[in-house]
C-alpha cells in the first residue's frame, strides 16, 4: 500500500467566509489556520499546499477573553538599537483591527517558506464588506 500524497497543481482551492463578530480572537485564528493548512480536507499533505482562501469580516467587533482586552501588548521591533514599539490590544482594534487578525493567524502556521504562501490566502476585512464576491465564497459558522 502507497502513502497519497497530493499534488499542487491537482488541488481545488475554495474561498470561505468567516464572521467575526462577537467571535474569541484565538477560536477564529485557530479555525482561519486549520482551513489555511487544508487540515480539514482529506487529502492534507504537510509540505505540499491543500488549504482554501480564507476572508474574515468585521474585524474591528472579535472580542478577546479575560483582561487581555486591556493587558495585552503587540511588540515590534525595527532593528534599531532602541527602536522596540509597544501597542496595547485595545489601541490596535481602533486603529488596525485587521492587524490584530493577521498576528494571530500568523503566529498559528508554519514559520517557513510553506506559512508564508499560506499566509497570503488569508484576507481580512474591518467591515462587513469584502471585493471577493466574484470567487463565490462560503459563509461558513464557527459554532
Amino acid at each position: 500500500m502507497k502513502t497519497f500524497m497530493a499534488k499542487e497543481e491537482d488541488q481545488k482551492k475554495c474561498w470561505y467566509v468567516l464572521d467575526a463578530q462577537n467571535e474569541v480572537l484565538g477560536r477564529l485564528a485557530s479555525k482561519a489556520a486549520v482551513i489555511l493548512r487544508g487540515k480539514t480536507k482529506p487529502e492534507f499533505t504537510p509540505h505540499i499546499d491543500t488549504g482554501d482562501f480564507v476572508i474574515i469580516i468585521n474585524a474591528a467587533k472579535v472580542r478577546m477573553t479575560g483582561r487581555k482586552f486591556q493587558q495585552k501588548l503587540y511588540y515590534h521591533h525595527s532593528g534599531y538599537p532602541g527602536a522596540l514599539k509597544v501597542v496595547a490590544a485595545r489601541k490596535m482594534i481602533k486603529e488596525k483591527p485587521e492587524e490584530v487578525i493577521r498576528k494571530a493567524v500568523r503566529g498559528m502556521l508554519p514559520k517557513n517558506r510553506l506559512g508564508r504562501q499560506l499566509f497570503r490566502k488569508l484576507k481580512v476585512y474591518a467591515g462587513a464588506d469584502h471585493p471577493h464576491q466574484a470567487q463565490k465564497p462560503q459563509l461558513l459558522r464557527l459554532s
